[in-house]
């Protein structure tokens, strides 16, 4: 039985410029994410003493390999990548990863990234397989020849799915990976990477554009009455306006209301009524 792990490598503490929006990535803070490690700790576990295939896979720059031997530090059998850009979308890195993990028994995935968090790789990558898919797990064990999976619902509640056969499995961050022994973190150090081209129908490229930080449009407001500077000016902050001054009005509610909707008459704002009765 073979055990596919599906990591992602992104950048842990990428700096984001508040002005341009220019993102800044830096390969000494790259990592698989939380959620990835407990997928690779759990097909680790699954392989314990099974003799099973653990077989890690990213797709990515050359860059991703460190990860990918620090897999093979903790237990991995194989690291393979699919050299493709990190940056396209979530169905185009599915299609490219699908032939490598096309005979997998099982394909585990983290629920979530650090740098989209969209969480829809695994989803699009049971499709194109063809397999069942349980995302969202938080707890994954075998039961004779299947596979019990638990998933978190609304309202604290839980839910227990049982596979049967080849299925793709999206796990939540929990369970840290075990730690690598010294000599198997040198030994991996030089352990070969299997690269991989991606099929000619998966774009090598991203179709998202660059943007900026959003910023509302502007709004184009009528040019100020006046001749010249000085009276635009007033315009513009009201100091023009006929204001008559403030007055306190002592009289019973009746009166009160009457003088009220005479003021309002003589400044235009409220229609001209007869007197509240």
């Amino acid at each position: 039985m073979t055990v596919a792990v599906c990591l992602k490598w992104v950048d842990a503490r990428p700096e984001i410029d508040p002005v341009s929006g220019v993102v800044t990535a830096d390969d000494r803070f790259a990592a698989a994410s939380p959620a990835d490690r407990t997928a690779l700790e759990q097909a680790l576990r699954l392989a314990d003493g099974t003799g099973r295939e653990v077989v890690a896979v990213t797709a990515g720059p050359a860059g991703a390999d460190v990860m990918l031997r620090d897999a093979l530090a903790v237990g991995a059998t194989r690291a393979v990548r699919v050299a493709i850009d990190p940056a396209l979308d979530a169905d185009a890195v599915a299609r490219a990863v699908e032939p490598v993990v096309a005979e997998a028994d099982l394909v585990l995935c983290g629920g979530w990234s650090l740098d989209r968090g969209t969480g829809s790789v695994p989803a699009f990558l049971a499709h194109h397989l063809g397999v069942a898919q349980a995302l969202g797990c938080t707890r994954l064990e075998a039961s004779g020849g299947s596979l019990l999976a638990e998933r978190r619902l609304d309202g604290g509640r839980r839910e227990q799915v049982r596979l049967d056969g080849r299925a793709v499995v999206s796990l939540e961050a929990g369970a840290p990976v075990r730690r690598a022994p010294l000599p198997a973190v040198l030994a991996a150090a030089d352990a070969p990477v299997e690269v991989v081209e991606p099929e000619a129908t998966v774009p090598t490229r991203s179709r998202l554009e660059e943007r900026g930080p959003y910023r509302p449009r502007s709004r184009e407001l009528a040019p100020p009455l006046g001749a010249d500077t000085r009276e635009r000016l007033l315009s513009l902050t009201g100091a023009l306006a006929d204001e008559a001054p403030s007055r306190a009005l002592r009289a019973d509610p009746g009166a009160a209301a009457d003088q009220l909707l005479a003021a309002l008459a003589e400044r235009g704002v409220g229609p001209e009524a007869d007197p509240v009765r």
